[in-house]
């Protein structure tokens, strides 16, 4: 079974950073494309970012530069560091990877593995 484990989320005031941190299994870590995504009650999943460890190649929506997306080989940890919190980004973060050698394509049902998310609260 793959688990991912998210940490890092919290509470924050507008204007603030947080980094979330993501620990994947060695394998996963190395073949597999693994992404950020967020869900708020009422809305669809949305893809952050997304990064293939194989190669660093790293894909964003258009967040207007605010998150960056980095990958720690040594610990086998993916990192979204959030820059400029708006309310708007209250959600639950979750981290999730692809099944090796998928090259980081798809939406959200092309990544079979999924940590429990954690929650991020951003307050005006």
């Amino acid at each position: 079974q793959v688990k991912l484990v998210e940490s890092g989320g919290g509470s924050v005031q507008a204007g603030g950073s947080l980094r979330l941190s993501c620990e994947v299994p060695e394998d996963i870590s190395r073949r597999s494309c693994i992404g950020w995504f967020r869900q708020a009650p009422g809305l669809q999943r949305e893809n952050l970012a997304r990064i293939a460890p194989s190669d660093g190649t790293v894909y964003y929506t258009d967040w207007k530069g605010r998150f960056t997306i980095a990958h720690d080989n040594t610990k086998q940890t993916v990192y979204l560091q959030m820059n400029n919190l708006t309310v708007e980004d209250t959600a639950m973060y979750y981290c999730a990877a692809q099944r090796p050698l998928m090259g980081c394509k798809g939406g959200p049902e092309a990544f079979a593995y999924r940590g429990q998310g954690i929650q991020v609260t951003v307050s005006s």
